[in-house]
């Protein structure tokens, strides 16, 4: 009973030693593909820190030949501003003087215009306006509304629209105003 006892005891250990080298393949496994990765990184750093130092000695060559140069300093920044300032200023001066002389020319012809068409009116023979006295006597009396013309009142109130031009002395018809109250002859 002793000899199974320890025969079941090394058929456990065996398998239990066979489980751990098998977890501890798999760890090593696992550890190897991390270190692939890692080596796989840090190639594509040394390749990228050898394109780092190549443009950098490529600036300090550029440098060093006194190409053009490439910056400009806050001095020299300053002074372009105020150039920059000078001309805009002399450039707006030219500018206000031409729209100056465009405006004076072209109220020069505006006031000659105007001169004209008081001639014309001093030389046009004042328009005489005649009212007749024929028309009816009786009728009533209408105060004009927003929207209302001559025609439209003689409409509404079924009179002519020469009686209420002669009985209200009215030159021009299109000065009726609202709230101007007519005399509408024969009005209803």
């Amino acid at each position: 009973m002793l000899k199974t006892l320890l025969w079941g005891v090394a058929l456990a250990l065996t398998a239990l030693a066979a489980h751990a080298q098998q977890s501890l393949g798999t760890e090593v496994a696992g550890l190897r593909e991390d270190v692939r990765g890692l080596i796989q990184k840090v190639g594509e750093l040394s390749l990228r820190i050898e394109e780092l130092e190549r443009a950098n000695a490529a600036l300090k060559a550029q440098a060093a030949s006194g190409s053009a140069q490439a910056y400009a300093t806050v001095q020299q920044l300053n002074a372009a501003v105020v150039d920059l300032n000078q001309a805009i200023k002399a450039g707006d001066a030219a500018n206000a003087a031409s729209a100056a002389a465009q405006i004076k020319k072209l109220g020069d012809a505006t006031n000659a215009a105007l001169e004209s068409l008081a001639k014309g009116q001093a030389q046009r023979a004042a328009a005489s306006t005649t009212f007749s006295e024929n028309f009816p006597s009786e009728g009533i009396s209408y105060t004009v509304q927003k929207g209302d013309t001559l025609s439209i009142i003689a409409r509404k109130t079924g009179a002519k629209l020469s009686d209420i031009v002669n009985a209200n002395k009215i030159a021009d018809p299109t000065k009726v105003r609202v709230g101007d109250t007519l005399f509408i002859p024969g009005g209803k």
